[in-house]
């Protein structure tokens, strides 16, 4: 990654100093970088003796990341989900406001209107392609990087309460910057750098149980998500002669299984152990869209084919995007044609379907 530029993290400095409340938000539907980077900063910014400072939610976290919340007051995590108007009022209020892990603010999907109409000063920490600069007053922004987390750790490390030291950093941040970077890399299985491992090594110095954090995130699933990928994999998997794998997940089997916010997390890489897929997607059906994961093996680009076809975007091997009924298609009995044809498409226009 590109070298952090002084004088922005000395305008950084500046604003939590002269901040009385401030707001930490993220992206709809909050994966582990996204809460593991909001509880960090969260624990780092009360080190620093501010009094006021809130993370609001678009959606509740999944129930396997709630080891990194369990012991923050109920008051200083807000759900718009469970409490619409206390998360509007209290990005209103705040004159601080950092987002992260989301480079535009439709990416928070309901909170989108507060934000934009928020006065106060904004703060991007983010490792998507594309900010919208202009909504921001401050942008740290780099895609050469395993996650938010990292990028976050990063700039922690050049302020001077932690002054390169991991150490020096509150233990549940640091649990937090592991957790969230080990989520986003598939526990270093992609979207890994030489600077991930450089943070790895220094958070395990500085104490991080590693151990716990790889038990809760993987060993504390229920039963039926176990049930629910052998049936994914056996009756759902769809493999076309384009090497792209796709599971069409609808509303029926999800509550058929119980499951949860969070319970298919990991799916969509499956199907990329096979030697033939190149790109694989899991689509899930949603209230009025269905909800679409991208991955790809390398020379084949997920973010690409979530940019022209889902509504979407991200990394280069790793993408997420929607498809809007009726707009789209028009139900979910639809989407197994609309992959199959636009995928297709994508592959002989863009990759010449080699």
């Amino acid at each position: 990654m590109k070298d952090i530029n002084s004088g922005s993290i000395e305008n950084l400095e500046r604003l939590i100093s002269d901040s009385g409340r401030i707001c930490i938000v993220t992206h709809m539907k909050p994966d582990g970088d996204a809460v593991g980077s909001c509880v960090a900063l969260y624990h780092y910014l009360k080190m620093c003796g501010k009094h006021s400072v809130k993370i609001i939610l678009n959606d509740r976290h999944p129930a396997y990341l709630s080891f990194l919340t369990e012991d923050m007051p109920r008051e200083d995590l807000i759900v718009y989900a469970e409490l619409p108007a206390e998360a509007c009022t209290c990005i209103s209020d705040c004159d601080l406001l950092f987002c992260l892990d989301f480079n535009a603010f439709h990416r928070a999907d309901k909170l989108e209107p507060a934000l934009k109409a928020s006065k106060a000063d904004k703060v991007l920490i983010d490792h998507h392609l594309n900010p919208d600069s202009e909504a921001f007053d401050l942008i740290f922004s780099e895609t050469d990087i395993s996650s938010a987390s990292e990028l976050l750790y990063q700039i922690l490390m050049e302020t001077r309460p932690i002054a390169h030291d991991a150490t020096s950093l509150p233990a549940r941040s640091a649990a937090a910057f592991m957790t969230g970077m080990t989520t986003d890399t598939n526990n270093f299985a992609n979207s890994v750098f030489p600077s991930t491992f450089r943070m790895a090594s220094s958070l395990l110095a500085a104490g991080v149980d590693r151990d716990r954090i790889l038990s809760c995130l993987y060993n504390q699933y229920s039963e039926n998500r176990l049930r629910l990928m052998g049936h994914m994999m056996k009756d759902l998997m769809t493999i076309t002669s384009d090497g792209v794998a796709y599971i069409v997940l609808d509303r029926k089997t999800q509550n058929i299984y119980g499951i949860s916010e969070g319970d298919t997390e990991g799916f969509v890489n499956m199907p990329l152990s096979i030697a033939e897929v190149r790109m694989s997607l899991l689509l899930k059906e949603d209230e009025d869209r269905i909800r679409v994961s991208i991955r790809s093996k390398k020379g084949t680009s997920a973010n690409a084919c979530a940019r022209m076809y889902f509504n979407g975007g991200g990394h280069e091997n790793a993408a997420g995007g929607k498809l809007l009924i009726p707009d789209d298609v028009p139900g979910i009995e639809a989407a197994a044609g609309y992959i199959e044809e636009y995928t297709h498409k994508y592959l002989i226009e863009n990759e010449g379907n080699k």
